[in-house]
């Protein structure tokens, strides 16, 4: 069976490079990929690489995450974010292919304090939202086999992080301020390329399961919180750091202002994701201190 994976040098295409190789051939492309495209601003080489391929299942974990930039770069997000997804769609449908691809609670319009389920309202606050909205109604409405796969607060133990970024500045600064009104969970990429492994295996003979899924890990912080436990952690493996926890302060969004406006309830309800697939994520801190772990003893 063969998987094209796109984006594969990301946080998430890293670890799915990883989770998807005992599935199937794992064709994994980047912008730079040479032999194919692996690049989304590209459409019609992105269609004949498909078609070259003929790929059981297309996983998409490309994507344009300037969150603040695509207010001003509109259309290159439009671009990636939608136009690109909707040629996978085509192709999958054309192909008979599983599409899988990832989204974001940014779809929402981020109020209130009830996890969001994937019935409710959608209403994006921002570009980057829309465009994420767009590409998910694109996958829909073409009617190709898929998974779409709604996340936040994704983090990876490659490449820089919110939690290293906080180690780091506990390291050089006598106090930091860390939003305290936006409340999510922080979710790992191993986790998530790890459910989607499953998710894949599990729709080769469930093919009715096909749909819209949300995946965070369990619980819930606010990103204040998160620093507070990142620093507490660290000092616990022995860290040195400049900084207790009590010198960290909570500060409203409003004391960061963004070009983006950002959604202040990120928590998205698993309960569909857990059932169909017959799992049970893991509380968000279970990652972070696994990662934190991994980093700090390098």
């Amino acid at each position: 069976m063969k998987i094209l994976l796109l984006g594969k040098n990301g946080q998430l295409g890293w670890e799915l490079q990883r989770s998807l190789a005992p599935l199937g051939e794992v064709i994994a492309l980047d912008r730079n990929s040479q032999d194919f495209c692996g690049d989304l601003i590209r459409l019609e080489d992105l269609a004949a690489t498909i078609r070259q391929i003929k790929p059981a299942i297309i996983v998409n974990a490309a994507a344009y995450t300037a969150v603040d930039k695509a207010e001003s770069e509109t259309e290159l997000a439009q671009t990636i974010n939608a136009d690109a997804v909707a040629v996978l769609a085509q192709e999958a449908k054309l192909l008979d292919a599983w599409l899988v691809h990832f989204s974001t609670d940014y779809v929402f319009a981020g109020n209130g304090m009830a996890a969001w389920q994937e019935t409710d309202k959608t209403g994006p606050l921002n570009i980057y939202g829309v465009t994420k909205l767009a590409g998910e109604k694109a996958i829909q409405e073409s009617a190709c086999k898929h998974l779409i796969f709604r996340t936040s607060w994704v983090y990876g133990a490659r490449g820089n992080n919110f939690a290293k970024t906080m180690l780091r500045l506990a390291t050089e600064r006598d106090s930091l301020t860390v939003i305290r009104d936006q409340v999510g969970a922080p979710t790992g990429a191993d986790l998530i390329a790890d459910v989607t492994a499953h998710a894949v295996r599990t729709v080769q003979v469930a093919p009715e399961l096909s749909g819209l899924y949300h995946l965070v890990a369990a619980g819930e912080t606010s990103w204040h919180g998160y620093a507070c436990y990142v620093i507490k952690t660290a000092q616990k493996m022995g860290q040195k750091l400049k900084i207790t926890v009590d010198a960290i302060a909570p500060v409203a969004t409003s004391a960061f202002p963004t070009p983006a406006k950002r959604p202040e309830n990120s928590r998205l309800n698993t309960d569909k994701v857990e059932a169909n697939f017959a799992l049970t994520l893991p509380h968000w801190q279970i990652g972070v201190t696994r990662m934190l772990t991994e980093f700090l003893e390098k």
